[in-house]
């Protein structure tokens, strides 16, 4: 499991545009790297219409903000489209980012187990390294506090 201090693991996935990205891309700047279970359902959504209203302050405090799923491209320009948001998705379809950055656990609902996405922040910074860690994200308030976190490096 990855922890504060750590390098982050490197990737290089596409995002809606079809335009790959890779941690080498964000050196000299914060990422924060949220993972999400799906496009389109509530929480998700909430997630990144708060990140997205927060743009802004994020740019000003020299930082990215990128969601991450193992939703497709179509669907990432879809979700991208219908909710308005100006923030960048990768899409992980084969979980590679997912198993590096030890977000896709065993989920369980109504006592069914299944493997999932952990709703998850990672704040990366200008070199390269975690600096702090969300695990199980409460969607409520969490991009307001990750902004104060980056403010705060």
């Amino acid at each position: 499991m990855l922890e504060t201090g750590q390098p982050a693991p490197d990737f290089s996935l596409p995002i809606e545009t079809g335009e790959t990205l890779s941690l080498n891309d964000f050196k000299g700047r914060k990422l924060v790297l949220y993972f999400y279970p799906k496009d389109s359902t509530p929480g998700c959504t909430t997630e990144a219409k708060d990140f997205t209203a927060l743009k802004q302050e994020f740019t000003d405090a020299n930082a990215v903000v990128i969601g991450a799923s193992k939703d497709s491209l179509k669907r990432h320009q879809n979700f991208i489209n219908k909710q308005d948001l100006s923030i960048s998705l990768i899409s992980d379809e084969e979980g590679v980012l997912c198993e590096s950055y030890g977000v896709w656990i065993l989920k369980k609902l109504y006592g069914r187990e299944y493997m999932g996405i952990e709703r998850a922040t990672f704040l990366i910074d200008e070199k390269g390294t975690i600096r702090n860690i969300w695990h199980k994200v409460k969607v409520k308030g969490h991009a307001a506090a990750v902004l104060e976190a980056v403010k705060a490096l």
